[in-house]
């Protein structure tokens, strides 16, 4: 108790020398000096200590903010252009390291994701030597160009294929040259026309007529004579492995180099310099057939029909001159197959209703049920195949329907036999219901006349 007496005792004196206290405070330190204390007066006493601490607390504060207004004034009043003296404005962008006149970063053309100003031209700037990424070697005259990558052999026949198979259904040879200059086909540009060849060879006769035009249509823009000479040279060399599954490949590559050689895709030279100098058979074939068909065709004429006339090109009457001779052929030997392959390779779907016709004009103008049953046969098995549609079987009987009367002029009983053949037809699923019943019947004499009473004559 005495320690803290004296605590208070000396806490109160210090507050006494920096704050004189009135009369009355006096006279509690004497009091508290001579130990005269009561408790009334001890709480008293406490509280105004309390007070005076918290006016102490705010007179300091005061005094601080009146220290800092008065030094803000000096400054305004030394230098009027300073931001220091100025408040701070809460977002303001402008610097305040009192450098800059106020204006707008880059004239107002800084904002984000801009580079200047409306109608601003940015001029070239020359690069810098002492830019750590300067480059002597760079700075002359640089040429930009797209580099398309060699093809190799596996990734050659990947991408030749298609483009070979997609000419042989439209048969435009600009296209094929626009797609080959878009490859990068290298030192192995002359395997573009030996894949070409060993892709027709296993096709039709009218790919192989394609083929020996994108020949004729390449050499001088895409292909040299040199190039095609290679390529010629790996297929005489490949010609063995080529008959397994082309056994006419000897001939047929004859035919192509007789053709380019009359086309001038292959030089004059080409076969004086296998003379002699060939140890296989298949390859010395091909030479000497391509050298029989140059013999033939003086002044080097074009080989056009080497391939024949493919398709729809060919005429009329040679179409049907040699569906003719496919049905007489079949009507000897009975062969469906031979037949079907013999109409394939004419390659006109869209006129296979005239084998119809002639078929069943045949059978029309045939002697005993022989040619019946073997026409039926035979439109039986090119329908089930779909080698004949329903179009062209419904067209090639309406045809024969149409001519009937015409017909029946050389074939007295042409309407029986018809009625009898479209019935044998419609029993094997050959034509149809409607088809049938459309076949036109000749009138019938009347057997009961109008006066007899309806007695049938004898």
């Amino acid at each position: 108790v005495d320690i803290q007496n004296s605590c208070h005792v000396f806490t109160d004196l210090l507050n006494l020398f920096e704050y004189p206290s009135p009369s009355l405070d006096e006279a509690a330190l004497e009091a508290e000096v001579n130990g005269n204390w009561t408790p009334q007066e001890k709480a008293l006493h406490e509280a105004r200590l309390k007070a005076k601490a918290k006016r102490r607390v705010r007179k300091s504060s005061s005094r601080s903010e009146s220290l800092s207004e008065s030094l803000s004034g000096e400054l305004a009043d030394g230098d009027s252009h300073s931001p220091k003296g100025k408040v701070p404005v809460p977002n303001d962008r402008k610097s305040r390291t009192g450098k800059g006149r106020g204006l707008p970063k880059k004239g107002g053309a800084g904002g984000k994701g801009v580079w200047g100003a409306a109608g601003m031209v940015y001029e070239v700037e020359e690069p810098d030597v002492k830019d750590p990424n300067y480059d002597e070697i760079a700075q002359g005259d640089t040429v930009y160009a797209t580099v398309v990558p060699e093809l190799d052999e596996r990734e050659l026949e990947k991408t030749v294929n298609p483009i070979v198979q997609e000419y042989f259904e439209h048969g435009d040879t600009k296209e094929v040259q626009m797609l080959l200059k878009e490859l990068n086909l290298g030192h192995h540009k002359y395997e573009f026309s030996s894949l070409a060849v060993s892709l027709s060879l296993e096709g039709k006769a009218s790919h192989r007529e394609l083929t020996s035009r994108l020949l004729r249509d390449l050499v001088g823009k895409e292909l040299s004579e040199s190039d095609m000479a290679r390529a010629f040279d790996k297929i005489l060399k490949e010609l063995p492995d080529l008959m397994l599954d082309t056994p006419e490949a000897p001939q047929m590559l004859g035919q192509f180099i007789a053709r380019a050689i009359a086309d001038h895709a292959l030089p004059l030279a080409f076969l004086d310099r296998y003379k002699g100098k060939v140890d296989c058979d298949h390859a010395r074939a091909a030479l000497d057939r391509a050298a029989v068909l140059l013999s033939m065709k003086r002044e080097m004429v074009r080989l056009d029909n080497v391939w024949g006339v493919g398709g729809g090109l060919r005429p009329v009457k040679h179409l049907v001159k040699e569906m003719n001779f496919l049905l007489k052929e079949y009507l000897v030997s009975g062969e469906v197959k031979e037949a079907e392959r013999c109409l394939r390779d004419l390659e006109v779907p869209h006129f296979h209703h005239e084998l119809v016709y002639e078929a069943v004009v045949m059978v029309l103008e045939s002697k005993g049920d022989t040619a019946v049953k073997m026409m039926c046969k035979l439109l039986q098995a090119f329908w089930k195949i779909g080698l004949i549609t329903v179009d062209q079987m419904n067209r090639g009987f309406q045809r024969v329907y149409d001519e009937l009367p015409e017909i029946n002029l050389d074939v007295p009983h042409a309407h029986s036999i018809m009625e009898s053949f479209t019935d044998l037809c419609y029993q094997e699923s050959v034509i149809t219901k409607q088809l049938r019943d459309s076949c036109p019947s000749r009138g019938r004499k009347r057997f009961v006349s109008e006066g007899d009473g309806g007695l049938i004559k004898n």
